[in-house]
């Protein structure tokens, strides 16, 4: 059996700010170094054998603060990049409203096939992000392995672990800093423990939900 410590990068300025970062490379801001800090001493303990990034510095940031507790090489994938949203990247959730009305309605209703100009499809990036896990777990049998990437890739996972169709209205949270501690075995990806922040617990302000139009908002 493997065991995937599935994490979300920790907080930026554009997550509070809530602006859609997708591919755009923006990185932690205070408060995301040290969830990341904390993150890495609360795994430094566990005996792992492979740590996996997204490319992108919010991610690759976080698994370096885990990464340097443990004699591990930290592997970039740009596989696990959050989704390309085209030509709504950079913008707050209001603006999309405002100037992009058809994408937001799109986004918002979580239409699989609706591809934003510039960017992919709901569908396209689900299929490339459980193709990259499903072969990291494959990897790595009978491991302990960390993935960090983003919000987006944490909804995909968890739809898939649970058979939850791409059009379904979010159930759980995807916080920053999140712990989300799954298993693979018998080909099966199996959630064991979602959402876990509690090594923040000193944290002032509640790590951020990933506000991707579902009625789940933190």
């Amino acid at each position: 059996m493997t065991r995937l410590y599935l994490i979300r990068h920790g907080e930026t300025l554009w997550n509070r700010e809530k602006r859609l970062q997708g591919h755009l490379d923006i990185g932690l801001n205070e408060t995301g170094l040290w969830q990341a800090e904390q993150v890495g001493r609360h795994l430094a303990q566990r005996p792992l054998q492979a740590i996996i990034s997204s490319d992108l510095s919010r991610a690759a940031d976080t698994a370096q603060a885990i990464a340097q507790h443990h004699s591990i090489s930290l592997q970039l994938d740009e596989l696990l990049r959050e989704r390309h949203y085209g030509n709504m990247q950079g913008l707050t959730y209001d603006e999309v409203a405002a100037h992009h009305p058809r994408n937001h309605l799109a986004w918002k209703n979580r239409e699989p096939d609706f591809c934003p100009e510039g960017g992919e499809s709901l569908r396209q990036f689900y299929e490339r992000v459980t193709q990259s896990v499903l072969a990291w777990v494959k990897k790595h049998p009978a491991a302990e392995i960390v993935i960090v990437a983003h919000g987006g890739v944490l909804d995909c996972i968890n739809r898939y672990a649970r058979g939850i169709g791409l059009s379904v209205a979010r159930d759980f949270e995807i916080l920053n800093a999140s712990l989300n501690t799954l298993t693979y075995q018998d080909a099966q990806l199996k959630i064991e423990e979602w959402g876990n922040t509690e090594f923040l617990k000193h944290q002032l302000n509640k790590s951020l939900d990933e506000l991707d139009g579902s009625p789940k908002w933190a």
